[in-house]
């Protein structure tokens, strides 16, 4: 599905009550005060504009969508609610806009799979890290590898599992770009979603105080 595409799909719906989430990470996360924080598919802005009140005036909160409705909405809120420590940013996620080590916690709910090459997501959430930033992401993986006729599929994109990968493919990623200790928060039994079996679950881990790669 192209960017074009799935940015007209979600600033569609961006004024709905949709919910387009499919965990916790929020709730596992614990901001604290002071810290940066990063918001990969912030949407509306609900859980970025909690952790800039969470993190306080000595902390920022960045929010990072590729709809334009979202963002739009998004900076609304935030206005509406006074809440001046948080930023949100047109990018996509395989080069997300922000500098090398410039956050102590990202976030994201059940955007990832929407990515076509999530493996350079996964090095950009390990750039954009301090050492011993961590994050916490839920998302949902596939049971058995998504059948090719539904990856490009409107429909199946954005009903969140068309992009999935296997449980397999998902860790080899986090391994690839450094996060070498994965905690499972949660994990639910598979269950149907379109023509698809897959799994939710939620994932932290931390970049290491010892690394010594270039990014």
């Amino acid at each position: 599905m192209e960017i074009k595409e799935i940015n007209v799909r979600y600033s569609q719906l961006a004024e709905t009550e949709c919910c387009l989430s499919c965990g916790g990470a929020l709730n596992y996360a614990v901001a604290q005060p002071g810290e940066v924080c990063v918001d990969l598919g912030s949407g509306r802005g609900t859980d970025a504009i909690r952790m800039a009140e969470a993190v306080g005036e000595d902390g920022f909160v960045y929010g990072l969508d590729i709809s334009d409705g979202m963002l739009q909405t998004a900076r609304k809120n935030a206005e509406k609610l006074d809440v001046k420590n948080v930023s949100f940013i047109r990018s996509t996620l395989e080069k997300l806009e922000l500098p090398d080590k410039v956050a102590n916690l990202v976030i994201s709910n059940c955007t990832l799979n929407h990515a076509s090459n999530k493996q350079a997501v996964w090095h950009e959430i390990h750039r954009i890290l301090k050492k011993g930033g961590r994050f916490v992401i839920s998302d949902i993986y596939a049971v058995e590898p998504i059948a090719e006729e539904y990856k490009n599929d409107p429909v199946a994109v954005a009903e969140c599992w068309a992009g999935a990968v296997t449980r397999e493919e998902y860790m080899k990623h986090l391994v690839n770009a450094g996060f070498s200790e994965v905690e499972i928060i949660e994990e639910s039994t598979p269950y149907a979603k379109g023509k698809a079996l897959v799994a939710s679950f939620t994932i932290a881990s931390k970049r290491s105080l010892k690394c010594n790669c270039s990014n």
